[in-house]
């Protein structure tokens, strides 16, 4: 049975999903074509995925595939309650609402397990982690991944030669990380601090810690509202592409200093920690974009500090010993969808479009395939890129056969 926060939410729920799937033309015609040729029939999924309006549309397209869907949360805040309840009234078997405990948390991942899955979606690792230790990956096929910490985590399992299935990162996917990690993880991080704290962002020194695809959105969003951006990286080709990029490069020891709003993006752990916090200006603000709480040290935060109160939702103040105040965000978890509603559902479109046909491309081949991590197929990449285009209605140019030939050719 599902287990939901209240199915009375449902009705506000559908609206929400309709409104995104409004937003999503791709998905919505792969949808359409799964209805038709039921790719994915009598395929049982097991996934772990941010349970937002996006996911349900992503479920849904799935469903029309012929698929059994067995969802739960990939975070204990992020999941939106309203969309949670549609799609269990949908007959969709799915664990999650926001506030779960780590116990729930981790016993709705094995609940979602429990469908005895021959695929597995993942947002995070978790699910596929769990699967391994717990004796559930003999049968399965294939999975996919959504997340650079995710992939980063399956590629561990299989250099340690433990990974028992395919692994597709959709994380990896051009049409994945050029566009969500970049374009909708720097609005909807943006839009999580504005949510949470109202404040003016033109003027203020504003530090993104990692210069990847996600911390370059949320700098170029950041620049665009009129802060003063620095970044900190510990990669010598990033730090260079952001000093290119016209931003200030330097540790963090020195961005502590000077910056009110510091963001994570980096994947790792510990990136903001005491020796960091001792050295912010009173009322610093601090935020993650990074999968889990550990890019700021929310246990260095709370054993500094002298005393803590929720002064905002999802903002926490705590008073250091220096005398001044710092402000967490969100408990030091992904901002963008704890204290917002995540990436817009344009960006999500192309992503879980390209879950989708990854999911049917696993079906199909997954048997045949060795226990790697993979990349997203080029021609469904190139193709969720077409249909996009497609929705926008823009034309691009062809190459004539001359054209090809020339450039498949060693001859000038």
């Amino acid at each position: 049975m599902p287990r939901v926060k209240d199915r009375k939410l449902a009705d506000k729920g559908r609206l929400k999903i309709e409104w995104a799937k409004a937003h999503m033309p791709v998905l919505s015609s792969i949808a359409e074509r799964f209805s038709k040729e039921k790719p994915l029939k009598d395929t049982r999924i097991s996934a772990c995925l941010h349970v937002t309006k996006e996911t349900a549309v992503l479920v849904l397209t799935l469903r029309e595939g012929g698929a059994e869907v067995c969802l739960s949360a990939s975070n204990p805040l992020s999941t939106q309650d309203d969309v949670a309840a549609a799609l269990a009234d949908e007959g969709i078997e799915v664990y999650a609402w926001k506030g779960m405990s780590e116990e729930d948390y981790y016993g709705a991942i094995e609940s979602a397990l429990a469908c005895n899955p021959r695929i597995t979606m993942d947002d995070g690792g978790d699910i596929t982690v769990m699967a391994h230790e717990k004796g559930y990956a003999s049968n399965i096929i294939g999975g996919t991944e959504e997340t650079t910490t995710g992939v980063i985590r399956i590629r561990s399992l299989a250099n340690e030669g433990i990974l028992k299935y395919p692994l597709i990162a959709v994380n990896n996917a051009e049409t994945k990380w050029n566009f969500d990690n970049v374009y909708g993880t720097g609005q909807s991080t943006i839009d999580g601090i504005l949510r949470a704290t109202n404040i003016m962002i033109a003027g203020k020194w504003f530090v993104v810690a990692g210069y990847g695809h996600v911390g370059r959105g949320i700098a170029m969003r950041a620049r665009g509202m009129g802060a003063k951006v620095i970044v900190t990286e510990v990669d010598p080709i990033r730090a260079l592409l952001a000093a290119m990029d016209g931003y200030i490069v330097m540790p963090m020891k020195e961005a502590a200093k000077i910056g009110d709003i510091f963001v994570t993006a980096t994947g790792d752990r510990d990136v903001i920690k005491a020796e960091h916090m001792s050295l912010m200006k009173d009322g610093a603000i601090l935020a993650n974009a990074g999968h889990f709480n550990v890019e700021v040290s929310v246990k260095d935060l709370e054993l500094m500090a002298l005393s803590s109160r929720e002064i905002r939702e999802n903002v926490k103040e705590y008073l250091l010993p220096n005398g001044r105040k710092v402000y967490l965000l969100g408990e030091g978890r992904l901002v963008n969808l704890v204290a917002a509603e995540g990436h817009p559902s344009e960006v999500m479109d192309m992503s879980f479009s390209n879950q989708a046909l990854s999911v049917e491309y696993l079906v199909k081949e997954g048997e045949n395939l060795p226990p790697k991590v993979l990349p997203v197929p080029r021609d469904i990449d190139e193709e969720v890129a077409r249909l996009k285009l497609r929705s926008m209605g823009i034309e691009i140019d062809k190459l004539t056969s001359e054209q090809e030939r020339y450039l498949s050719s060693w001859r000038g």
